[in-house]
């Protein structure tokens, strides 16, 4: 008698499983209603972009402000300080951001490789959406932002939110998110402890972290 095998044999080993667990879950408990009455924005009158940059800066990570105008200006200098040559930049980033930059710009099509992404100084990216509760920044694949691996692997993270991408909570930041793209979200520089809760840094991403809040209220100078 024929027996499959291969990939063919694990679909059907994946039916298994899950028609086993259709079966136990069919006698459970009926679906109880989830209760949603919790807060899911902030204070009205919170100022969302002061909050974003305080939480950010919680975390060791820099933060500068630009008007529209000055961002170019402030993105050259910023890159400047921290000695950046070799950028990596993912299809979307708008022209002018880099306008005053003279750096050496890495496109990612076709893809890097590892060690050409782990060769670079860093990567600048946009995002999909920030919150201010938390300081977190959520990274969704989309224009500007590029696959995940290049906010992973470069030791260096340059990115820039739009202060209409700034929402109070975790609530509206899901409300704008589609959970079927992927999400890197990130807080701070990537860091853990080991077991003596000594603090190491670049475990899991980037050592340093760069976030540009682009507000029109912000002087031309940026900073």
């Amino acid at each position: 008698m024929a027996t499959s095998s291969g990939p063919e044999r694990g679909g059907v080993v994946r039916e298994e499983i899950l028609d086993r667990i259709r079966t136990a879950l069919a006698d459970g408990p009926p679906t109880v209603p989830i209760p949603r009455d919790y807060d899911r924005s902030l204070l009205p009158g919170a100022n969302v972009g002061d909050l974003f940059a305080e939480r950010v800066s919680d975390y060791r990570a820099a933060v500068h402000r630009a008007s529209p105008d000055g961002l170019s200006a402030l993105i050259s200098s910023v890159l400047g300080d921290r000695g950046i040559r070799r950028l990596v930049v993912p299809a979307g980033i708008p022209e002018p951001w880099l306008a005053a930059s003279a750096i050496e710009r890495m496109g990612d099509d076709p893809a890097l490789s590892v060690d050409d992404l782990d060769g670079s100084d860093g990567v600048i990216t946009g995002c999909a959406v920030a919150i201010a509760e938390t300081g977190t920044i959520v990274l969704d694949a989309g224009a500007g932002q590029g696959r995940r691996a290049l906010s992973l692997l470069p030791d260096y993270h340059l990115c820039i939110v739009a202060l209409e991408q700034v929402v109070g909570t975790v609530a509206e930041a899901l409300e704008r998110l589609d959970p079927r793209r992927p999400l890197t979200w990130i807080s701070g520089p990537s860091a853990t402890s080991d077991i003596e809760l000594e603090r190491v840094e670049g475990v899991h991403g980037p050592r340093v972290l760069d976030v540009v809040l682009v507000d029109p209220s912000a002087p031309l100078t940026g900073r």
